[in-house]
Formats: structure tokens, C-alpha cells, sequence
């Protein structure tokens, strides 16, 4: 029992580490804890919208929610290491000079240099989520702030546990390969006190979230063959984004 406890905390604090800047100290996990630490995706994610919520809640009537939604965008980049927005970049740098070579994209998507695609998908990214969180705060809907980010890390587990990692080494293979259904089962558990804490509606909003990683993971799977941990990324920005327009539309 205890052993079994354990395994699943260095587990857990796998999914921080790598989902998250939080401080914290451990042995490096085994390739086993990062399969594993898939089911927590959605935990990491809770604990930014909560950083992300209670800083909305300082920021009310102090600035104006164009503002604060700017303050909160850098301040999810920061907590996350901008770690998404890299792989981001990454993925629209590959297919951009790919010219559909499945070799030359991966090789562009492991180059660490960014290039006119992958800035210009970052910066209208970053525009997107300042826009739609300005509505979001706007309008007072709190819940909106803390969920997007442990919808969209819900939303990319399926991609990691069921389709096929594209490269022979990496850390994302270790969770594609350690990964499974009780993980993604897992994470739809974790999800659950998320939801219920961010108030109705939330099914329209996940259903987009998950739609939306869905699309570029099969997208992507078709164009190289597999996915990657950039892909990863960038259907969590993606999806972050589809939850939180749809919040805003069925509200």
C-alpha cells in the first residue's frame, strides 16, 4: 500500500514537473512514473487556473479586464514555462518549411531556433487567449479562468495514450509508451471536482477543448506519421483556446 502510494506522489509530482514551474525537489521519475503521471495532467493544469483565478480575483477592479487578461496570459506563460507556446512554435515551423517531407519537419521541429511561422502562430495565439480572456473576465466568469487549463491538459491525453509517438527517443515517448486507458481514465477523474467548481456550462466547452486536440493529433499523425511532444504543446494551447470560446458562446 504504501509502496503503491508513493509510486503514484512521484508520479503526481512527474506531472508537475513537467507540466509546470512549481519548485519541486525529488529524484528524477522513471520512464514507468511519466506513463503514469498522464492521469495527472489535469491536476497540473487545475493548479494554474487556481494561481490563474485567485490573481483575477486581486486584479478585479484594480484593472481593467483588458488588462489583467494581458497580466494573466504572461503570467500562465511563465507558470507553465512556456513550455506549449514552444511547441507551438515548433509545429508551424516544421509544416511551414517541411514542404512535406516528414524528415525535414521533424528535423525543423527539434531546432530550437524559431522561425517567421512559429512566431506568427505564437503571437496569435497569445492574441486569441488575451481577447477571449478579457470577455471571459468581463463578463465576471471566474470559472471560465480556472478550468481552461485543466480542460486543455484533459483534452491532450488522449493523443498521448492512443496515438503513436513519431520519433524513437524523447520524454514523450516515455509517456506515450508507459501511458494507458487507466490513465486517461485517471485524468477524466481528476477532471471531474475541476468542472463542478467551474459552474454550467461546461460540456459544450470540453467537448470543443477535446475536438480540437483530436483534430491536430489526427492531423498530424496523417501529415508525419505520429506525434510529438511539440504536438503535445500545441493541442494544449489550441485546446485551451476552443474551451474558452465556446464558454463564452453558450453562456
Amino acid at each position: 500500500m504504501r509502496v503503491a502510494l508513493v509510486r503514484e506522489l512521484r508520479a503526481l509530482r512527474s506531472s508537475f514537473g513537467l507540466l509546470t514551474r512549481f519548485p519541486l525537489a525529488g529524484e528524477p521519475a522513471t520512464d514507468a512514473e511519466l506513463g503514469r503521471a498522464v492521469g495527472y495532467f489535469p491536476l497540473a493544469g487545475a493548479a494554474l487556473g487556481l494561481v490563474l483565478g485567485a490573481s483575477a480575483v486581486v486584479l478585479r477592479g484594480r484593472l481593467a479586464p483588458g488588462t489583467a487578461a494581458v497580466a494573466l496570459t504572461a503570467l500562465l506563460a511563465a507558470l507553465d514555462g512556456a513550455l506549449h507556446l514552444d511547441g507551438l512554435g515548433d509545429v508551424f515551423d516544421g509544416l511551414a518549411g517541411g514542404r512535406g517531407d516528414r524528415e525535414r519537419v521533424l528535423a525543423i521541429m527539434r531546432d530550437s531556433r524559431i522561425g517567421a511561422a512559429g512566431a506568427t502562430a505564437i503571437g496569435l495565439v497569445l492574441l486569441a487567449k488575451v481577447a477571449i480572456l478579457s470577455e471571459a473576465l468581463g463578463r465576471g466568469d471566474l470559472g471560465a479562468v480556472v478550468a481552461f487549463p485543466a480542460a486543455a491538459r484533459w483534452a491532450v491525453v488522449p493523443l498521448v495514450v492512443f496515438m503513436p509517438y513519431a520519433r524513437e527517443h524523447g520524454l514523450g515517448r516515455a509517456f506515450a509508451r508507459h501511458g494507458g486507458a487507466l490513465e486517461a481514465g485517471v485524468a477524466s477523474v481528476v477532471l471531474l471536482p475541476v468542472l463542478l467548481a467551474a459552474g454550467r456550462p461546461v460540456i459544450v466547452p470540453l467537448v470543443a477543448a477535446l475536438a480540437t486536440a483530436l483534430a491536430i493529433g489526427l492531423w498530424l499523425w496523417r501529415r508525419i506519421g505520429g506525434l510529438t511532444g511539440d504536438v503535445y504543446g500545441a493541442a494544449i494551447e489550441l485546446a485551451e483556446i476552443a474551451f474558452l470560446l465556446a464558454r463564452g458562446a453558450v453562456r
